[in-house]
């Protein structure tokens, strides 16, 4: 368990010096921001397109993406059915509900988390969860909200916003470009991959200094019950679903502990973002965001304790 925590604790202290210097404003917003933007439009897709161009997303032969996002989408479902007919929330509303309970942190808390335990060995599992969770999880959540903001809404309507969000989204393209390099061309050559893996390096402790420098906006008081219902289904039924699917599709050891580290991981900041893109839940949003955040530093050295060994 000591071993455990020393993988996980530089992550944590890298997220609470983010959160420290946002509250004495030590950086200014701007500032911030741009530090968020280098690691968010250059050095994570740099990281993730490289591994995908050197053809580390085929080893597992597209089962674990499969087992992944089948159980990402099964908690979805039961989430969006509970706010909906439970609850008796609207269709937007539910759908922005859902992702919280279901969209994880993989690029900023999972990546690095990930090289700290697996080493680069899990890059190519965890950059097949990275981009597939963009690509199929906010275009879905598009649909949901523009069919609940407007009821009737014309389907080409539909589809150009989740275009947009797709297109607009560097991790998407960065893997999906990758993944073309891997299909039609060599790998690339040493000073291109040199080149790409020195700018990814900057991914995991400037995202993580941004993350805990966001934590500063959000609070949990006022919707501290969604917060702690959305985050018993993402950072326990989520992973759960996860390794018993897994297990039983006779995953490897390093993808099945890869894919349940991604999903053990707390909500994401997207989730919040499309929360204030619709003006529908943001505040529940960022109370998932902290309070899952917090909780994960026990849900996370758990869950590696059973598969740092």
């Amino acid at each position: 368990m000591v071993g455990v925590l020393g993988l996980v604790a530089p992550v944590f202290l890298l997220i609470g010096l983010g959160y420290v210097a946002g509250v004495r404003r030590m950086l200014s917003d701007e500032a911030l921001r741009g530090i968020n933007d280098f690691a968010f439009w250059l050095c994570a897709p740099a990281l993730l397109f490289v591994s995908a161009a050197s053809g580390g997303g085929a080893a597992h032969g597209g089962r674990l993406e499969v087992i992944f996002f089948g159980s990402v989408l099964l908690v979805y479902a039961a989430a969006l059915l509970l706010c909906r007919f439970v609850a008796r929330r609207g269709l937007a509303e539910s759908g922005l509900f859902a992702l919280n309970c279901s969209f994880g942190n993989t690029l900023m808390m999972g990546v690095p988390v990930t090289l700290a335990t697996f080493g680069t060995a899990g890059i190519a599992p965890a950059t097949a969860i990275v981009g597939l969770y963009s690509l199929v999880m906010l275009p879905l959540t598009t649909v949901v909200a523009e069919l609940g903001m407007s009821a009737g809404a014309s389907p080409l309507r539909v589809l150009a916003a989740t275009l947009r969000s797709v297109v607009r989204n560097p991790i998407v393209l960065a893997v999906l470009l990758g993944n073309l390099w891997a299909v039609f061309l060599p790998a690339p050559p040493d000073f291109m991959r040199r080149f790409l893996e020195i700018l990814g390096g900057g991914t995991s402790p400037m995202l993580l200094f941004c993350l805990g420098a966001s934590l500063r906006d959000f609070h949990i008081r006022r919707d501290w019950l969604d917060a702690v219902v959305i985050n018993v289904l993402k950072l326990a039924v989520l992973p759960l679903v996860v390794w018993g699917f897994g297990r039983l599709a006779g995953l490897g050891p390093l993808e099945l502990a890869v894919a349940v580290t991604m999903a053990a991981m707390p909500t994401g900041a997207n989730a919040f973002m499309m929360s204030r893109r619709y003006a529908t839940g943001m505040e529940r949003a960022g109370a998932a965001v902290l309070l899952g955040t917090m909780l994960s530093v026990v849900s996370l050295t758990l869950v590696l304790g059973l598969f740092a060994r």
